[in-house]
């Protein structure tokens, strides 16, 4: 049996279509099956059924794409939120922002955490500060403080903080308090004392040892609202029990009162 020429070619035509439509068949069913990007994931880039998710716990533990683990506090009075690698506990303010998301802020007004509409986590840090996505790695015991600490503990933390400190500054930094300290306000005194350190310590490793190397001692006063300022060597934190945990500052306002 012969065939023509065009009967040759329309055959040619119809094998080659049909090659093509099974290679993108087949393409398309890899695609399916490519897992999504941990930022793909969290932030909903999938399809109607994959975007269900469970709700994170209200405290949970989670690790961020670029290898950082900290424990968001949903279930404490204030969002807080605490890194693995440091001793501070960040106050965190919400935030409604577009398509439905919710940002956390820090005193200072500075975005921490971004929780999406589908669920997703987005954290923001100094080394990161375009965001990268975190997923849960689990639950996580509660961040918030006990409502008072003994006189001893509260004796031991103070003096934890004054070594970071003095250990920072490389010369000795005392801490003391200028009213005495009640049942009531002491947690939040010895927290502050613990972002103190925390702020020495930071600015240490960014080189910065000759801004706080003219602090010879911090004062812990109470007050009506939460400030730094440093004057003749001494840098006096205030601190607002009426506020809870937020009536004191963080460690990057410390820094940034350092700073001027």
């Amino acid at each position: 049996m012969k065939f023509c020429k065009a009967e040759l070619g329309d055959w040619g035509a119809r094998a080659t279509l049909t090659i093509a439509a099974l290679m993108l068949m087949a393409a398309s069913a890899n695609a399916q099956q490519l897992p999504h990007s941990l930022r793909d994931a969290l932030l909903g880039h999938k399809g109607p059924a994959e975007a269900r998710r469970v709700a994170a716990p209200p405290v949970a533990r989670y690790v961020s794409e670029s290898g950082g683990a900290f424990v968001f506090d949903q279930a404490a009075p204030q969002p807080l939120i605490k890194f693995d690698n440091s001793t501070e506990v960040w106050v965190l303010s919400a935030q409604p922002a577009s398509r439905g998301d919710v940002i956390y802020r820090n005193d200072l007004g500075e975005p921490m955490l971004r929780i999406t509409k589908l669920g997703g986590v987005i954290l923001f840090t100094d080394d990161a500060p375009m965001g990268a996505a975190a997923a849960v790695s689990g639950r996580a015991s509660s961040i918030q403080p006990p409502a008072i600490i003994s006189f001893n503990v509260f004796v031991q933390r103070v003096s934890i903080a004054s070594a970071r400190a003095t250990r920072a500054a490389q010369h000795l930094v005392e801490f003391s308090t200028v009213q005495d300290v009640r049942p009531e306000t002491s947690v939040l005194a010895a927290d502050s004392a613990t972002v103190v350190a925390e702020a020495f310590e930071r600015m240490a490793r960014k080189g910065d040892r000759s801004l706080i190397s003219r602090i010879v001692r911090v004062l812990l006063a109470e007050g009506r609202k939460p400030s730094a300022a440093l004057k003749d060597g001494a840098l006096t934190i205030t601190y607002s029990p009426d506020q809870g945990l937020a009536g004191r500052p963080s460690s990057k306002r410390i820094i940034k009162v350092l700073n001027r």
